[in-house]
């Protein structure tokens, strides 16, 4: 198999790039066949060289009908293969970052950070999985002086998988939450998978990133003598947090000037940290670094901060688990309360066994909370109503979007959060 990779490698330098989807052709991009569990590539080899593909990788040989096609045994692991085949051509810093929550604000905050000195690669959106990672890699030209690769998981033993393709040399893992705790086999697993990242980079003498606030990670500091601790007045890049209301205020090295960011809720604190203490390591000067986290709009449905008319809403539709929802939560109890607070939020999917018991914890901190309305929607969310009886129930979008739009909502300050398959940003267009 080596030898058929280095053969196609040896396509992929002569090509314009990869493509997995031949709606997405570019002239003389290689098209990988790849399968799904509705889908076989291979059908679609014929259509992609007529799109303008310069060579189309199968794993179906009865596919094969001349040199324009090339045969391998699997077409995802050579892929995988040949992405890291190309990534042992870099003699770069390879930045690998897993975590429960954050994971992407961090990558695109460190990414802005060290974009100040360096030509980096980032994981484009979230394609941070056994075929986002690969692609990502194949995206390292000549140019690139270090890249950033996002990590996600569904299941133990993924992460390693992912940093046995990437190869990274530096590593941060945000935080150990309560994120897909189906596949994982619990909090445990959850824990496990995450820190394959550390055990990656200790078994070959990688850099570790270690948040200091995070008390899970205390016991791993004994593993790296020298790994990089950060925000606390001690570790090797001091950042304090000075506040969010609602965005995140913070001093560096001393409380003389505090700067503020465009990061809602004091969770974001840790990935603002998180990527100063990355650019004072790669020497990025320490004001380009706050000047970086402080341009930093967030986007894409994570903490984005939206005004619709007297309403400002909150709109963290991204994601939700058990974690991200209390913390998210807690932030907004503790803003000043400027507006009449509400909240909308959706279930959290892929808990399996813990799916009842999570969803009533959820309910159990509404109650405690001094929220004005509370509107729960989902099949699964409703394991919360009998903690908190003040809370409006939609078992349906439907309903959900008739109520907002007779409410008529004015002065309020809403927050909006639910896994991605609830797709709870539809409800913008009724507030």
């Amino acid at each position: 198999m080596i030898n058929r990779i280095e053969a196609l490698y040896d396509h992929f330098r002569q090509g314009s790039g990869i493509s997995t989807d031949t709606r997405k052709i570019e002239k003389g991009n290689l098209f990988f066949a790849l399968k799904g569990p509705n889908f076989d590539g291979n059908q679609y080899a014929d259509k992609a060289l007529q799109a303008g593909a310069g060579l189309a990788v199968v794993d179906d040989e009865s596919r094969v009908k001349d040199s324009r096609f090339f045969c391998v045994n699997d077409v995802l692991k050579a892929l995988q293969q040949l992405a890291t085949h190309h990534r042992n051509q870099f003699n770069i810093p390879i930045i690998g970052l897993t975590g429960s929550n954050g994971k992407t604000t961090s990558k695109e905050l460190i990414n802005a950070v060290l974009s100040k000195k360096y030509q980096v690669l980032a994981t484009r959106g979230n394609l941070n999985n056994h075929i986002g990672v690969p692609l990502t890699l194949l995206e390292l030209k000549e140019k690139t002086q270090m890249a950033i690769i996002e990590m996600g998981a569904n299941r133990q033993g993924e992460i390693m998988e992912l940093c046995q393709i990437a190869g990274p040399t530096h590593g941060f893992i945000t935080n150990i939450g309560k994120a897909h705790l189906e596949g994982m086999g619990g909090a445990e697993g959850v824990l496990k998978t995450k820190t394959e990242l550390f055990q990656f980079l200790l078994d070959n003498g990688g850099k570790v990133f270690i948040n200091t606030l995070q008390p899970i990670f205390n016991p791993m500091r004994k593993w790296f003598s020298d790994a990089v601790l950060f925000p606390g007045e001690e570790d090797f890049c001091p950042v304090k947090f000075m506040g969010a209301d609602p965005y995140v205020k913070f001093s560096v090295n001393s409380e003389k000037e505090i700067f503020t960011s465009q990061l809602i809720g004091d969770y974001n604190f840790d990935n603002l940290a998180a990527a100063l203490c990355f650019g004072k390591f790669f020497k990025v000067p320490m004001q380009e670094g706050i000047d970086a986290v402080c341009r930093y709009t967030p986007e894409n449905m994570r903490s984005q901060l939206v005004e619709k008319r007297s309403n400002l809403i909150i709109l963290d539709a991204y994601n939700a688990n058990p974690s991200s929802m209390e913390a998210a939560l807690k932030a907004f109890d503790s803003m000043n309360r400027k507006k009449q607070k509400m909240v909308i939020l959706g279930d959290m999917l892929e808990l399996g066994e813990d799916t009842k018991v999570e969803h009533e914890k959820l309910g159990e901190i509404l109650n405690s909370m001094a929220i004005d309305k509370i509107c729960l929607t989902g099949k699964l969310i409703h394991y919360a109503l009998p903690k908190v009886p003040k809370a409006l129930y939609f078992p349906d979008p439907f309903s959900l979007r008739n109520w907002l739009q007779d409410s008529k909502l004015e002065n309020h300050q809403i927050l909006i959060k639910g896994s991605r398959g609830m797709k709870l940003e539809g409800f913008m267009d009724f507030i």
